[in-house]
C-alpha cells in the first residue's frame, strides 16, 4: 500500500483510540448507567392500592459506577435523595464484581492511550519492531476492546444475575420496601459499547493497511535510435 495512504489510516486509528479514552471518562464519570422504576411496595400494601392509586406509590431510579439518586414514592408525594456507591454502599452490593468493574475500564484506559501513543508512532515512521507495528498496534486495540467489552458484561452481569438496582434501591430503607417495575441501560452504558466498537474499527483499519497492493507501472515507450539521430 502507498506510504501516504498507510501514514493516513494509521493517523485516523489514532483519533479512534483517542475518542475511545474520552468516551471511557466520561462514562465513568457520568451517573447514568441505568434508570429504572421502583415501587415502594410497603406503602402500597400498607393502603391496599389498586391500579389508578399505584401511581402515587412509583418513584424513579438513575446510577452510575460511583454515585446516584432516586425519587421515593410512598404516597406522601416525592422526595428526592442522592448518594455515593463508595464508600458504604459498596459494601452491601457484589462488591468484588463492582470493583472489577472500574479496574477493567481503568485498564482499557490505559491501554486505549498505548493503542494511541503505537498508531501515532505508526503514521510517522516505519518501526523496525514488530511489537511497535502493525501487530502491536492490533495487540492494544485487543486489549483495551476486550477489558471494556468484560466491563460491559460484568455490569450487565450484576445488574441482572446479582439485582444490582433491587439492592441500590433498598440501600438503608428500613421501613420501606422497593420492588422493580422497570430498568433500561442507559447513555453511559451504550458510551462503553461504542468504546469497545471502537477498536474494532480499528483493528479493520489497521488490517488494511497492511494489505499490499501490486504497484502500477507505466510502460514506457521503447525509442528506436537510429544512425541519422546519432549523427545529428
Amino acid at each position: 500500500m502507498p506510504g501516504c495512504l498507510k501514514k493516513t489510516l494509521f493517523a485516523l486509528a489514532s483519533l479512534v483510540s483517542f475518542v475511545s479514552f474520552i468516551l471511557i471518562v466520561v462514562a465513568m464519570g457520568t451517573p447514568k448507567w441505568m434508570t429504572g422504576k421502583i415501587l415502594c411496595k410497603t406503602g402500597a400494601d400498607l393502603v391496599n392500592a389498586t391500579d389508578p392509586e399505584l401511581i402515587k406509590f412509583i418513584g424513579e431510579i438513575y446510577y452510575g459506577l460511583f454515585r446516584g439518586g432516586k425519587i421515593r414514592q410512598c404516597g406522601l408525594g416525592g422526595r428526592r435523595s442522592k448518594f455515593t456507591i463508595f464508600p458504604h454502599m459498596v459494601k452491601k452490593l457484589n462488591t468484588g464484581l463492582h470493583v472489577m468493574i472500574i479496574i477493567f475500564l481503568c485498564v482499557a484506559i490505559f491501554f486505549s492511550l498505548v493503542s494511541f501513543g503505537f498508531c501515532i508512532l505508526n503514521a510517522i515512521k516505519v518501526p523496525y519492531r514488530a511489537i511497535n507495528g502493525p501487530a502491536g498496534a492490533c495487540l492494544w486495540n485487543f486489549l483495551a476492546g476486550g477489558f471494556v467489552v468484560l466491563a460491559v458484561t460484568s455490569f450487565m452481569a450484576a445488574v441482572k444475575l446479582h439485582h444490582l438496582t433491587e439492592r441500590i434501591a433498598n440501600f438503608q430503607e428500613n421501613i420501606f420496601r422497593f420492588v422493580i417495575l422497570e430498568e433500561r441501560f442507559e447513555d453511559c452504558f451504550w458510551i462503553c459499547v461504542a468504546s469497545a466498537t471502537s477498536h474494532a474499527v480499528n483493528l479493520l483499519l489497521i488490517a488494511i493497511s497492511g494489505i499490499h497492493f501490486p504497484k502500477i507501472k507505466t510502460k514506457t515507450e521503447e525509442v528506436n535510435v537510429t544512425a541519422e539521430d546519432i549523427m545529428y
